[in-house]
């Protein structure tokens, strides 16, 4: 059956002994907390990827990348491919952010090859979809999030779709302050497993775990993650205060 999930997004943040700081307060707070239920990962920058990696060593958490490279390997400056986040030790990867949407122009079919490469280094995608606020309120917003799902992860066969995640993230409500309602949330989660469940099976999708990112604080996680099918949260600002994202970790 699926995991619960809370992965913290740091974004283009922290200075190098901030990072260092950070990541060994949460290492230090997780100890005072049982996280057999929660599966907690720390997305760095790429520079402190290492650095996280070390120290998730001894801790109870796992090292995320924030994105990787569609293309193996070569002459591509700037770029990061799977094979170079594996050797790192890294365990999840974040690929079709909002944000790598809107300001890189990624496309579907970009993620889907990003999915692929990962894939073949065993690391596990966390597939970002969501729609703008012009989407929601135009009403289209579900088919906005089926297209991006059937172009983006629908190519996998059973057994490769069972080996990710994915993250709603409403885009009117990432770093805004403003956070879907419990019912919205939940309605696009139900809405995204059945289509797993239309396009391969129950089991499948029931394998999946489905997180919610769009301002998830300590003060909403609870009732978020209490909702059937929202197993955990991509958490953006939060997870930069180790005690607000270790709070937001132990809501289930």
């Amino acid at each position: 059956m699926r995991r619960n999930i809370v992965a913290g997004n740091w974004k283009m943040n922290k200075l190098f002994s901030d990072a260092d700081d950070l990541v060994n307060a949460i290492a230090e707070e997780l100890r005072s907390y049982d996280t057999s239920d929660v599966d907690v990962i720390v997305c760095p920058p790429f520079p402190y990827l290492e650095l996280v990696s070390d120290v998730s060593e001894d801790g109870d958490f796992f090292t995320g990348a924030q994105n990787v490279s569609k293309f193996e390997n070569g002459a591509y400056t700037g770029e990061v491919s799977a094979t170079m986040l594996k050797s790192l030790g890294v365990d999840y990867c974040i690929v079709g952010h909002s944000e790598r949407r809107k300001y890189f122009k990624e496309t579907n079919q970009d993620i889907a090859q990003k999915i692929d490469r990962l894939l073949n280094e065993d690391i596990t995608p966390i597939m970002c979809v969501g729609e703008s606020l012009d989407e929601r309120e135009s009403g289209r917003y579900l088919e906005v999030i089926r297209t991006q799902i059937e172009e983006g992860i629908f190519h996998l066969s059973a057994d490769d779709m069972q080996r990710c995640i994915i993250a709603y993230e409403p885009v009117w409500a990432i770093g805004t302050g403003h956070t879907a309602t419990k019912e919205q949330a939940q309605e696009v989660h139900a809405f995204i497993r059945n289509l797993i469940r239309e396009k391969y099976n129950d089991d499948v999708a029931q394998e999946v775990s489905i997180l919610y990112g769009g301002s998830c604080n300590p003060t909403n996680a609870k009732e978020l993650f209490a909702m059937e099918d929202i197993d955990g949260g991509l958490i953006g600002g939060a997870s930069l205060k180790h005690k607000d994202f270790i709070e937001i970790a132990s809501s289930f």
